[in-house]
């Protein structure tokens, strides 16, 4: 386990290291929660006209679930008891590491609830659009890998974070599609 979280934190570093001024009001915009609104009213838009008017109201409230079963989850379930430290908040990384912005979030980063919350939405929503936009999925899929980099960019997610999180998404995502698809008419 050890040998583990020292490959996580070189490969943060590393990956970390690869910012550059230039990028980082990029960056910070894309882990923003602001500049992705027309994204969340596009999908709600897509799967309006996609979906019958009750499937739509269906779907609704699961997409709820889906946002609290990622976003609170990622906290509960995890940071809670893992307890690890957001490399932002490890005094030796420090000078090491590019910190893009002031203060880094809560205290702890495992796992990552912006991950978590991106790949949720993307599984979720991405298949429910493929029958009608090809490349919704991947094109979604990609959002979220974009959304998840930028963490570490920053400075707040060792990558471990991030691959558990966008797993944890996934399945959150997965789990609620699978209800969507049972209840539906």
């Amino acid at each position: 386990m050890d040998k583990l979280l020292e490959w996580d934190k070189e490969l943060f570093l590393a990956l970390n290291g690869l910012g550059k001024d230039f990028w980082d009001p990029f960056w910070l915009a894309v882990s923003g929660t602001v500049i992705w609104i027309p994204l969340y009213a596009l999908l709600l838009f897509l799967l309006f006209r996609k979906l019958s008017l009750r499937n739509f109201l269906i779907l609704l409230p699961l997409v709820v679930l889906n946002v609290f079963m990622t976003d609170q989850g990622s906290v509960m379930l995890f940071k809670e008891q893992f307890q690890r430290l957001r490399p932002c908040h490890v005094e030796e990384l420090l000078q090491q590491m590019r910190l893009v912005k002031e203060g880094c979030g809560g205290q702890f980063g495992f796992i990552s609830s912006h991950a978590a919350n991106t790949f949720g939405l993307a599984v979720l929503v991405g298949n429910l659009l493929k029958p009608h936009h090809r490349y919704a999925l991947i094109l979604l899929l990609l959002w979220a890998v974009m959304v998840s980099f930028s963490r570490i960019y920053l400075g707040v997610h060792y990558p471990l974070d991030i691959l558990a999180g966008g797993l944890y998404g996934a399945l959150c995502g997965f789990i609620v599609l699978r209800i969507f698809q049972r209840i539906r008419r």
